[in-house]
C-alpha cells in the first residue's frame, strides 16, 4: 500500500540567511497553474491565428510537446537532480534544487518549483524551442507546458493525497518508493514509464 510511505516528516528548513532570497525560494502549489495556464492559451491563439496552422497540425504538435516534457522530465531528474559530487558549493546547490525535497518531502511551500526559477528556465526553452521550430514552436510549448503543470499537479497530489486506486495509486507508489525505498530508482513521477525504457525501475 502506498499509505506505508508517507512521511511524517512536515516540518521545512530555512535556505538563505537573506530574508529576500528567502521568500523567493517558496511557491504556493497553485501557482504553475495559475502562472502557465494562460500562457498555454496565448501559445495556442499563436497557433491557430497568427501562425494559421491546422486543427490536426496543433494537436500533433502539442502532443510532441507533451512526449518532450514526460522525456526531460525524467532526464532532469535522474541526471541533474540526482547528481553527487563531493564539491561543497555543488552540494549546496544540490540541497536547493532537490536535496530539500528528499529531506523534507511534505513541506508544501517547496515542493513546486518556484516561479523565480521556474520562468527563466521556460524562458530558455522556449527560446531553443523558437530557433529549432520556427512557426512551429508555440504548438509544441504549449504542450511541453502542459506536461509541467501536470506534473506539478501530480507531485503535488501524491505527497498530499490518497490516490488509492487505479492510475493514480499506481504514480503514488512508485514515487513514494524513489522516496523511501530507493533514490535511485522510480524517476519519472508524471510518466514513470520512462524507468522502465532506459531501466531504473526495480520494484
Amino acid at each position: 500500500m502506498a499509505q506505508q510511505y508517507v512521511s511524517k516528516r512536515n516540518e521545512t528548513v530555512r535556505m538563505f540567511e537573506s530574508d529576500f532570497m528567502e521568500f523567493f525560494s517558496h511557491s504556493h502549489p497553485l501557482v504553475p497553474l495559475l502562472l502557465y495556464l494562460p500562457i498555454v492559451g496565448c501559445l495556442l491563439y499563436l497557433s491557430f491565428w497568427q501562425r494559421h496552422l491546422s486543427i490536426f497540425a496543433v494537436a500533433g504538435l502539442f502532443v510532441v510537446g507533451l512526449f518532450v516534457w514526460t522525456w526531460l522530465e525524467y532526464i532532469i531528474h535522474r541526471y541533474l537532480f540526482h547528481y553527487r559530487s563531493q564539491g561543497r558549493w555543488a552540494q549546496r546547490l544540490h540541497f536547493i534544487l532537490h536535496g530539500s525535497h528528499h529531506d523534507y518531502p511534505n513541506d508544501v511551500s517547496r515542493i513546486s518549483t518556484p516561479p523565480s526559477i521556474s520562468i527563466p528556465i521556460a524562458v530558455l526553452f522556449y527560446v531553443i524551442c523558437a530557433l529549432i521550430l520556427g512557426r512551429f514552436a508555440p504548438p509544441v510549448f504549449a504542450g511541453f507546458l502542459i506536461g509541467y503543470v501536470f506534473y506539478e499537479i501530480i507531485h503535488y497530489a501524491i505527497h498530499h493525497f490518497p490516490m488509492n486506486r487505479g492510475l493514480w495509486r499506481w504514480l503514488k507508489q512508485n514515487h513514494l518508493q524513489h522516496h523511501y525505498r530507493d533514490d535511485h530508482s522510480g524517476y519519472g513521477v508524471s510518466s514513470p514509464v520512462w524507468d522502465y525504457v532506459f531501466g531504473s525501475k526495480r520494484d
